[in-house]
């Protein structure tokens, strides 16, 4: 009994040394999970159960379990390496023509492939939500960002309250002496053409504090262009449009203006010799004031864009991988999808750093990064393994001194066994 006993003792010791050894070779594996060898003793049973003298029969490896805590985190300098801050599994597909999901890994080591899809170093594609709702692979093949023309601006300035009025009573866009300031602005039609909208400010000889503001198309400054309400830049030669009005009150607040509100549209703009669309221009002065201190532009918003080219690839916390173009647009592609288990430890190991779901590991509960339970996505960094280095040494011999040990009992049991037939 005793040659049993102390045979499952080096057996249980044995895989104690395989699993610690095999943490150790892994210490350096991205998203590895390290192991344990969990035992039980046994002992020989009867109808009448075990008995209060009964010395045992060994020992048996009832698991070689899974230990899923936080790996530390290492900062690269690729933005598709990814690292999940909390709970939940990179969810991949190894099936291109058909995308469902068949591994989870926490290893967010990816790159693109030749076609254009986030892959990881094995070939398996990333799953996203896109558009449909539904994962997906992620393809970065996004070609080139499309013009959004301009249709509002929003001007936040100080006109100064006390600027002299100008010398020449009669406005005109190419006679400096004509107004107080000008603010240019670059503007963009439907084909991303970008143009140059000029407002010119004058102080009003009214004496009220009100303020005029012209605005031309000064794309040839020797020939610019009214787009002010009224103005026909079809007509040759364009008609001159009428002029906003600017008015303040006693604390250098706008009060109104002459269409009464604070945003005024402005006349519709034909480039000339072009397919593009007509310019339609919604001005908004709500955060003008008229103060005694200097003129000042503090902000200058306006929403068209140039056509761009792709210049890289944008993860936020919730794992929205958005494509980034040369004209500053972000444009999403798609959701990283997340999955976590009842049990993780029932997963099934598959290599690679991946696991499959099992009946024991439970359903896969699929979702998005912040969102419940799941853990944020956190861009250009990796979850290294999450083995101690130092622990695992120490495990290594204490396992070590158990193999021993047990090889001890069975020489001491084989000395007993020459003496016994000794003696016969």
């Amino acid at each position: 009994m005793s040659f049993s006993t102390a045979l499952s003792g080096l057996n249980a010791a044995a895989n104690n040394l395989a699993v610690t050894g095999n943490n150790i070779a892994n210490a350096n594996t991205t998203g590895f999970k390290k192991s344990r060898s969990e035992f039980v003793d046994m002992y020989a049973t009867s109808m009448a159960g075990i008995s209060s003298l009964q010395a045992g029969t060994g020992v048996r490896i009832a698991e070689v379990a899974q230990q899923f805590n936080q790996g530390n985190r290492e900062s690269t300098e690729n933005n598709l390496d990814m690292a999940i801050s909390g709970e939940g599994f990179f969810t991949l597909a190894k099936d291109p023509t058909n995308p469902k999901p068949d591994l989870y890994t926490r290893a967010g080591a990816f790159m693109v492939d030749k076609e254009g899809y986030i892959v990881n170093s094995q070939g398996q594609f990333l799953l996203a939500y896109g558009s449909k709702g539904t994962p997906d692979r992620i393809s970065l093949n996004t070609g080139t960002s499309k013009p959004v023309a301009t249709s509002k601006i929003e001007l936040s300035l100080n006109l100064k309250a006390d600027s002299p009025i100008p010398s020449e009573p009669t406005f005109s866009p190419t006679d400096p002496n004509s107004y107080t300031y000008q603010t240019p602005t670059t503007i963009y039609d439907s084909l991303g053409a970008s143009h140059k909208l000029t407002t010119y400010f004058v102080k009003s000889s009214t004496g009220d504090g009100s303020w005029s503001a012209h605005h031309y198309i000064t794309d040839d400054p020797s020939n610019p262009v009214s787009i002010d309400t009224g103005a026909d830049n079809t007509t040759s030669p364009p008609t001159i449009g009428t002029p906003a009005t600017l008015s303040f009150d006693s604390t250098g607040k706008l009060s109104s203006t002459s269409t009464g509100k604070e945003i005024i549209n402005l006349a519709k703009y034909k480039i000339p010799g072009g397919a593009a669309a007509e310019i339609e221009i919604e001005m908004n002065y709500s955060n003008a004031t008229s103060l005694a201190s200097d003129f000042n532009v503090d902000s200058l918003k306006q929403n068209g864009l140039a056509a761009g080219e792709l210049t890289g690839i944008n993860i936020d916390p919730a794992g929205v991988i958005s494509a980034k173009f040369s004209n500053g647009q972000l444009t999403p592609l798609g959701q990283v999808v997340l999955t976590r288990f009842i049990n993780p430890q029932g997963l099934t190991k598959v290599g690679d750093t991946n696991w499959a779901q099992s009946i024991s590991s439970g359903t896969a509960l699929t979702g998005t990064a912040g969102v419940g339970r799941f853990g944020a996505v956190l861009s250009s960094a990796l979850e290294q393994s999450n083995v101690d280095l130092s622990t695992q040494l120490t495990n290594l011999i204490i396992a070590q001194q158990a193999y021993q040990a047990n090889a001890q009992t069975i020489s001491t049991e084989n000395q007993i066994m020459q003496t016994l037939l000794n003696k016969l």
